[in-house]
């Protein structure tokens, strides 16, 4: 799958997580809508934007109505329940980062999962009918697609 053209049709990310405020906020200067799961209560949503040329967050209590892309740093044992996530939103991409440059290797761009774990993932996130997608850093892609500076 082309990540670049998949962002031509992606307004709203909801973020599952994240290894540092650069994924929320180069979203958001990217020119998408970005709501942030940022904790396991059913309020820990805040949504990312751009105010002045500064990402601010504003917390706003509730998921969002619809979302085309998930991204989540969270392990892969819980794309279960970002799946049933991702289908209540209708999204159709789910996006997964690690934090890990290799094996034990901690990197908060770092985008690498065995092959046996990513397998697994793949084939749970296709067949519930979604995208699936770990590599490269969403960052990196957000910057070169960006909507707006």
């Amino acid at each position: 799958m082309d990540v670049k053209e998949l962002f031509k049709s992606v307004e709203t990310v909801l973020v599952i997580d994240w290894p540092s405020r650069e994924v929320p906020e180069t979203l958001a200067r990217a020119g998408f809508q970005v709501v942030v799961r940022g904790g396991p209560g059913p309020e820990d949503f805040s949504l990312y934007e751009l105010n002045d040329g500064e990402v601010v967050a504003r917390h706003i209590g509730r998921p969002p109505d619809r979302a085309d892309l998930i991204y989540s740093y969270r392990p892969l044992s819980e794309l279960p329940a970002i799946i049933t996530d991702a289908k209540r939103l209708q999204a159709k991409t789910v996006w997964t980062q690690s934090g890990f440059s290799a094996p034990g290797i901690k990197d908060a761009r770092g985008c690498w999962v065995s092959e046996q774990e990513l397998q697994s993932a793949r084939s749970l996130v296709q067949s519930a009918g979604l995208n699936f997608i770990t590599e490269p850093y969403v960052g990196d892609v957000a910057r070169e697609v960006g909507r707006s500076s």
